[in-house]
């Protein structure tokens, strides 16, 4: 029997141990059953010692249970720091009764401070007690650092099975592989192999095209277990994953129905993971540290994705441009400046064409700038810039950059 609220035998748990001075801080998700999985992790030099354990584990592509702290990231706390990770992991899995192997751990929060091993250590003995009574929403409330809400969203298949996605993140956000920490399971079948190409394809059209200020985590972890539970098989092969990455957004129905290799549940289940990581992505965004705005920024019109991803990226970025969201100011120069200075992509001024929502921008007609003032005071800002060179695009996502994300980073630490 599938629980219409998250995939069958999964449990999980969210509670107060210590780490942080007080709020949920140490959750975890188990499945009944080892699961096929994939994950991709930060890019950056210096990762989180949880990372370096999680690589070595989801190398296997099987995974079993996830464990997150939040309120410390383990991040350059040395050896100890390391030692520390696998201690837990190996207690953890002794009284769940399973391999160390099938642990993820991740952490978020404070670089450079010690891990209070004894509170992490008894965490983890506390979990089967604490998985007895199994609450999604108490896990991802566990894993908050700056957020200022849950991220979840969870689908069940017309085929048979759910998938629940889970994310936080809030800031330190372009990492160019997933975001801060996400999580998805489902009891559909799908072997490691197919996991590992759909978790890339996936990233690639949603997290990796989102931007809260340009930084990159040191424990950016994104992954995707799936036990089996429904009974329901599905596949991703190469042909598929090859297909899949020609695609722009919004990638519809009859795109995914266009998919080779795949039967009809197989093409349901990527259209439903999209559509969970596309709304994890714009619930991250629209919660960027002080936002008051979503951003969703299309380029268009380029002569390849390359040459739009470029200047879409320049642009999401730009201080001068989220702030001029931020105070609903149409400023066209501001946005000729962030296209320029992409240097190695030139573009002619006379093919630029900047749309907001319905509204194009006319920098020389006063009615034309009211009018769009007026729509960027809205919640939702939709961006478009033709180029005017070729049929390539790009989409990424954004917010604006307020005085409340310089008070949350000025104080962070104190």
């Amino acid at each position: 029997m599938i629980d219409k609220d998250h995939p069958a035998d999964f449990l999980a748990a969210g509670w107060h141990s210590g780490i942080k001075p007080e709020g949920l801080d140490f959750g975890v998700i188990h499945s009944l059953h080892p699961c096929d999985a994939a994950a991709i992790f930060t890019r950056n030099n210096f990762v989180g010692n949880p990372i370096i354990v999680g690589r070595e584990n989801a190398a296997s592509g099987k995974l079993q249970t996830i464990i997150v702290n939040s309120g410390n990231s383990n991040v350059a706390t040395g050896p100890e720091g390391l030692q520390l990770v696998r201690q837990y992991t190996e207690v953890a899995a002794e009284s769940l009764g399973i391999d160390p192997g099938l642990i993820l751990p991740c952490s978020t929060g404070v670089i450079g401070r010690p891990m209070p091993a004894d509170r992490m250590l008894t965490a983890c003995r506390e979990i089967p007690e604490k998985l007895k009574q199994s609450d999604f929403l108490a896990f991802a409330e566990a894993i908050r650092t700056t957020d200022a809400y849950v991220k979840m969203r969870g689908i069940e298949l017309m085929s048979g099975g759910y998938i629940l996605g889970i994310a936080k993140g809030a800031g330190m956000i372009q990492p160019d592989m997933a975001t801060m920490l996400s999580y998805i399971i489902t009891d559909v079948s799908i072997g490691s192999a197919d996991l590992g190409r759909l978790i890339r394809a996936v990233a690639n059209r949603s997290f990796n095209r989102l931007s809260v200020d340009g930084d990159t985590s040191t424990s950016d972890t994104f992954a995707i277990l799936a036990n089996g539970a429904a009974g329901v098989h599905v596949r991703f092969p190469e042909e598929a994953a090859r297909m899949f990455a020609e695609f722009a957004h919004p990638i519809t129905p009859a795109d995914a129905a266009s998919l080779p290799g795949m039967n009809g549940q197989s093409r349901e289940f990527v259209s439903a993971l999209m559509d969970i990581c596309l709304t994890l992505t714009r619930l991250i965004a629209a919660d960027g540290e002080g936002a008051s705005k979503l951003i969703e920024l299309r380029v268009s019109k380029a002569q390849s994705r390359e040459q739009a991803l470029k200047i879409a990226r320049s642009i999401i970025n730009s201080p001068l441009i989220k702030t001029a969201v931020y105070g609903a100011d149409p400023n066209w120069g501001r946005l000729l400046m962030a296209i320029g200075k992409v240097f190695d992509e030139p573009v002619p001024i006379e093919n630029l064409k900047i749309r907001f929502g319905e509204h194009h921008l006319n920098p020389d007609e006063t009615d034309n700038l009211k009018i769009i003032s007026n729509y960027l005071s809205g919640s939702e800002v939709e961006m478009e810039i033709e180029l005017g060179l070729g049929n390539a695009s790009e989409t990424v996502w954004g917010c604006d950059l307020t005085e409340d994300y310089v008070r949350l980073n000025s104080m962070y630490t104190t």
